[in-house]
């Protein structure tokens, strides 16, 4: 397994299990947006699970469209699972603003909406949402996708731009045995926009399984349950769709392999642009975030305005 990140500085290290991550330099202004890959990978470390890491210059269009199209390789999954990290009816909160419109904090919406939390911003997709003090938001120019196992064109599977970590290197190992280390992190938050989906509800359920098939199910397509998307209500007033997915019973003999839970949001912009915003991260552990700290990051999920 791997995972790696570059800084827009141009640093680049290996981490795990979110598969070789890949890291890239930052592209020139006006880049290829997010279904046309940047520019072939460094050789991957290892045939663990894959997924990449970019950092790109600000000015880059950084929200991927390749997500919906990974669907029609990986195939169908059940609607009865019920992953732990799921909203219910009782997080939908009743709108006292226009849909979208920042509640509380800054005019701008930039403010967060949760006391000594934190805000993160995707300034290209006109999104905010806030998380707890001891996440690491990374700036907007940083972007993370998951990809197929021994695909070495790293083309994305699905991924998101301008997101914060959890303990980003909280599990450590060289399962491939080249002599690196690579670090896996607790869990990942970020945004994007969802130009191929259908709707709303599309977004979110294919978000939520890509994520958790991509980051840490494969091969096994069978380990992953999604949810059925539900209606959902942000404290701002944005309605759209949520689903969550969930890994069970994966192995391996890593010491970084772990079952996985994700949630996603989609929902829909002024313009009738869809866009989504999906948490990911490892499941079944002691410091596994909990559904209810989810559910409150999701519930922070604002628009505020784009900087194209």
């Amino acid at each position: 397994m791997g995972y790696g990140q570059q800084s827009p500085g141009g640093e680049h290290q290996q981490q795990g299990p979110w598969p070789p991550y890949a890291g890239q330099p930052p592209a020139p202004a006006g880049g290829a947006p997010w279904n046309a890959h940047p520019g072939p990978p460094p050789p991957p470390s290892g045939g663990g699970r894959r997924s990449s890491l970019i950092a790109v210059v600000a000015a880059t269009a950084v929200v991927l469209a390749a997500g919906i199209t990974g669907f029609l390789v990986l195939g169908g999954d059940g609607d009865d699972g019920k992953p732990d990290a799921g909203p219910t009816g009782a997080d939908t909160v009743s709108p006292s603003a226009s849909p979208g419109e920042p509640r509380g904090g800054a005019e701008d919406g930039t403010a967060p909406l949760v006391p000594g939390w934190k805000t993160v911003t995707n300034p290209k997709r006109g999104i905010a949402f806030d998380v707890p003090v001891d996440w690491a938001v990374k700036s907007s120019g940083w972007v993370t996708y998951v990809a197929e196992n021994g695909d070495p064109e790293e083309t994305p599977l699905v991924g998101f731009a301008a997101p914060a970590i959890l303990k980003e290197k909280w599990c450590r190992s060289d399962d491939d045995g080249n002599g690196t280390q690579e670090d896996t992190p607790l869990a990942s938050v970020g945004s994007r926009a969802e130009p191929d989906a259908r709707d709303t509800a599309e977004a979110a359920r294919e978000n939520a399984r890509l994520w958790v098939y991509g980051s840490y199910a494969q091969p096994a397509k069978e380990k992953v349950t999604t949810g059925a998307a539900k209606p959902f209500t942000t404290k701002s007033g944005l309605t759209g769709s949520v689903a969550t997915a969930t890994s069970t019973g994966v192995g391996g003999t890593g010491r970084c392999a772990y079952d996985g839970k994700a949630t996603a949001f989609a929902f829909e912009n002024p313009a009738g642009e869809t866009l989504s915003w999906t948490f990911v991260g490892v499941r079944g552990v002691d410091d596994e975030v909990p559904g209810p700290t989810v559910r409150k990051i999701l519930g922070t999920v604002r628009l505020v305005e784009s900087t194209p």
